[in-house]
C-alpha cells in the first residue's frame, strides 16, 4: 500500500508558533513518526509540503496517475477559502483522509476540504496519523485504475 502524505500551508510553522494549540514539535518531527509509523505498519509514504496550493493540487493528480492508494491530507491553512484544492481532492480516484493535530471545529468551521474527504482525524496530535494510516490500512480495498 502506497499512501501520499501532504502537509499543507503552514506546516513549517508548527513547533515555531501557536505552542499552546499545537506544541512544541516541527514539522520535521511529525514526518519522522509518520515514516516510522508507516513502516510498523507495512506502508509506504510519500511526503510532501507545500504552502502553495497550486504545488499541491499537481501533487495530488501526480500521485493519482502513478497508482497512489490512498492520500492523508492535513490542510492546516488549505482548511478554508481553496475551492480548486477542494475540487482536486474530489477528483482524485483514491480516497483521502483528514488529519488535524488539534480539533479545528472547537476553533471555528469545519474545513471545506472534510466535505470530500472520506473521513478525518482530529485532536489525537500526531497520533492522529497513525490512526488514519491504520484505518486505511485496515479498511483497504485498491481503487480501479
Amino acid at each position: 500500500m502506497k499512501i501520499l502524505v501532504v502537509q499543507g500551508a503552514g506546516m513549517t510553522m508548527r513547533g515555531k508558533t501557536q505552542i499552546g494549540i499545537f506544541g512544541t514539535m516541527t514539522l520535521d518531527q511529525y514526518n519522522q513518526h509518520i515514516v516510522r509509523y508507516a513502516a510498523e505498519l507495512e506502508i509506504e509514504v510519500d511526503i510532501f509540503h507545500s504552502n502553495t496550493e497550486g504545488a499541491v493540487i499537481d501533487r495530488l493528480y501526480q500521485a493519482n496517475d502513478q497508482g497512489f492508494d490512498a492520500a492523508l491530507f492535513n490542510p492546516a491553512g488549505f482548511s478554508r477559502g481553496y475551492p480548486a484544492l477542494t475540487a482536486a481532492i474530489g477528483q482524485v480516484a483514491f480516497p483521502v483522509i483528514e488529519v488535524h493535530i488539534s480539533n479545528p471545529v472547537r476553533r471555528g468551521p469545519v474545513s471545506d476540504t472534510a466535505a470530500v474527504s472520506l473521513g478525518m482525524v482530529t485532536g489525537f496530535g500526531v497520533l492522529g496519523y497513525y490512526l488514519a494510516l491504520r484505518g486505511l490500512r485496515d479498511s483497504h480495498t485498491p481503487a480501479e485504475r
